[in-house]
């Protein structure tokens, strides 16, 4: 890269920053209190918040981790896609209006709110477990999209990893810091845009761009006949088996994230998620399935029968986006892809933030401590939290980056995702389809998802006789499993109060007249 086209690229990167910040100014006007600040004071269209959703739920894992992937996996590549857009469909078709009318109904603007007054809960056990949860994840997650802004700047700029990443950090933390929710969500629609045209465009200029011979299936074939293989790559069909339960099953987080369900809260009626549905399903099928696609586009450019693509596209394929922008795309366009990939991984530190600093700032100091306190000070509070916890993600980051070089960014991001999803998204699911679900119950799901992620992540996946089994279908969905399954058992034994059972059914009986 010569100095001219590192000057082109720092420009365009400086204008894509600049943007940021003015909607941070203009989103700040629309801050009035908690409501405005952590839900957007509930009137968020659905343009805004389907981009918002998709943008935050895919981050960095999907221009890096996907496209790597892509590259590594071949055709079985596609069932991320395929169980990606399963999850957003049921969640948006089937669990999306019924959690907006209970979160209105409750006057929630968190996902504890939620819960606590779903179970008309006594004590605060279970807004303190779930603050807790949120908490932990969401720092790790945010670590994981930090590292990924560093390795973007590195491969896509050539600026060190630990400069590009705090660049990245100081970038997001100023637009949150001043906008809050509104500015986050308004950001991630920009983002969404740009992600969404750039992924679905790039594959079609390499396309034409290339010599693909006799097409794609003979490119893969010429490399690896395994690629070609869509039920999977291994010998072992349980392996195959597991590695495509392992891909596909990454579509159930959208079905209760609390970072993704906090945008249903913030939507301003629930007609706005009928026409949202069909924007986030769209954006899924096309992002994803263009991810998968440029991740094999650029397998069969870069490497020839009997290379190691990690030596070539780098850990886990995860150099394949920079080099084919780099290779394909003249230089304004790669600076924009820059952009493109920050928005990927901003769209989701924003948001992650924000919840966070709700868990800690709403959930602890206000609704345990200082109920009283007015919305002003939590304003300020709420801001010197998203900044404690930033910079503590910052550090783990940093800390990942020195310890494990050789880190799979795929996986690292998976394990904050799915860290999050095992925790709540059975709890949400069965607040909203079972009424004999109890407080006690959601307490054990919370619990269980949470234990079984780390015991999936480090003890299942060392073990020497189906350590490899666990690694290929990694830790979402047994820890799914355990915590739904958990929760019913406990549920079972301690029902829920006669009370929340009442207003459940109330309520249930308003969303059938509708």
């Amino acid at each position: 890269m010569n100095d001219s086209e590192f000057v082109l690229k720092i420009v365009i990167l400086a204008l894509y920053v600049g943007i940021l910040f003015l909607i941070g100014i203009f989103a700040s006007r629309k801050i009035k209190g908690m409501s405005d600040y952590y839900v957007g004071g509930k009137n968020m269209g659905f343009w805004a918040v389907a981009f918002s959703a998709r943008a935050t739920g895919e981050s960095g894992w999907l221009l890096i981790g996907l496209t790597g992937m892509g590259a590594m996996a071949g055709y079985s590549g596609y069932w991320v896609v395929v169980g990606e857009l399963l999850g957003v469909f049921i969640s948006w078709q089937f669990m999306a209006k019924r959690f907006k009318k209970r979160s209105d109904k409750y006057g929630a603007i968190t996902i504890p709110d939620y819960l606590q007054s779903h179970f008309k809960s006594k004590t605060h056990t279970l807004r303190i477990i779930a603050a807790a949860v949120l908490v932990i994840f969401i720092v790790i997650y945010v670590a994981s999209q930090i590292d990924v802004t560093g390795v973007a700047f590195e491969s896509m700029l050539g600026i060190d990893y630990k400069l590009g990443a705090l660049i990245g950090f100081f970038i997001v933390l100023t637009y949150i810091f001043i906008g809050g929710f509104v500015a986050a969500v308004w950001s991630d629609l920009f983002q969404g845009l740009l992600m969404f045209f750039g992924l679905v465009l790039l594959p079609i200029v390499v396309w034409f761009s290339m010599d693909h011979g006799d097409g794609v299936t003979a490119g893969l074939n010429a490399i690896d006949p395994t690629l070609t293989q869509i039920m999977g790559r291994s010998d072992d069909q349980w392996m195959n088996l597991f590695t495509i339960l392992g891909f596909s099953m990454i579509g159930l987080g959208f079905l209760g994230s609390p970072q993704v369900y906090v945008r249903f809260m913030s939507i301003k009626s629930e007609k706005e998620i009928k026409k949202g549905k069909w924007v986030a399903i769209a954006f899924t099928l096309l992002t994803d399935a263009a991810a998968v696609t440029i991740g094999i586009l650029g397998r069969i450019y870069f490497t020839k029968a009997g290379q190691d693509p990690e030596v070539v596209l780098g850990n886990n394929g995860e150099n394949v986006l920079s080099m084919i922008t780099e290779s394909f795309l003249p230089t304004i366009l790669v600076a924009i892809f820059i952009a493109i990939v920050l928005s990927a991984i901003m769209s989701t530190i924003d948001s992650l933030l924000i919840l966070a600093s709700s868990a800690i700032t709403r959930d602890f100091y206000q609704k345990i401590f200082r109920p009283h306190l007015k919305d002003k000070e939590l304003t300020k509070i709420s801001r010197i939290s998203t900044i404690i916890m930033a910079f503590t993600a910052l550090i783990i980051a940093m800390v990942m980056n020195y310890v494990s070089p050789d880190r799979q960014i795929f996986w690292v991001i998976i394990f904050g995702w799915s860290g999050i999803a095992a925790t709540f998204c059975p709890v949400i699911i069965l607040t909203l389809f079972w009424k004999g679900y109890s407080e006690k119950g959601a307490i054990a799901s919370m619990l269980s998802g949470f234990i079984s992620v780390i015991l999936f992540n480090f003890v299942f996946k060392e073990m020497e006789t189906v350590g490899a089994y666990f690694v290929a279908l990694d830790v979402l969905a047994p820890s799914f499993a355990v915590a739904m399954l958990i929760g019913i058992i406990v549920s079972k034994m301690y029902p829920p109060r006669a009370e929340a059972v009442k207003m459940i059914e109330e309520i249930d009986s308003e969303i059938l007249e509708e």
